[in-house]
Order: structure tokens, then C-alpha cells, then sequence
């Protein structure tokens, strides 16, 4: 068993959800990710001003959060894993 989490796994367990963005208030993105096991991760940002609002934006910084996320998650079950050995 490998000891490292990869940048080719956390870009798999992305490629493979579902992936949610919607804006509310006209000022604030709400992106929310299913995985394929079902696990839900879900991350948001705002802005004080209407005029200052882009959603794109919003949700790169959002899927980001979600990235750092799943190295952590990752990183914890390849750490219980290997554990058992």
C-alpha cells in the first residue's frame, strides 16, 4: 500500500461527484459536492456588496475549500489505514 494521498486522486473523487452551485441573497455562492460514496461537502462565500458578486469566482474559491478538504479526509483515511498494518 502506497503511503501518499496524489493530486490524480483528489482530481477522481472530483470528476466523479455531483456538483451543486447556486447563488442566494444575489450575493452569495453556495457550492455543495456529492461524492460517488454519497459523503456531501459543502462550502459558501458572499460579498458585502451586490456589485462586487461574481459566481464564478465564488466557486472557484468554493471547489478550492472543497479540494483542501478532501486531501484532509483523504489523508486521515490513508492514515487509519495504515494503521492497521
Amino acid at each position: 500500500m502506497k503511503n501518499t494521498v496524489t493530486q490524480e486522486q483528489i482530481d477522481n473523487l472530483l470528476e466523479s461527484a455531483d456538483i451543486d452551485v447556486r447563488t442566494i441573497f444575489n450575493k452569495c455562492t453556495i457550492v455543495t459536492v456529492k461524492l460517488a460514496n454519497g459523503f456531501v461537502l459543502t462550502e459558501s462565500l458572499a460579498c458585502v456588496d451586490v456589485a462586487n458578486y461574481d459566481e464564478k469566482l465564488g466557486k472557484e474559491i468554493c471547489l478550492e475549500r472543497i479540494k483542501n478538504k478532501l486531501w484532509e479526509l483523504e489523508g486521515y483515511r490513508l492514515q487509519c489505514e495504515l494503521g492497521k498494518l
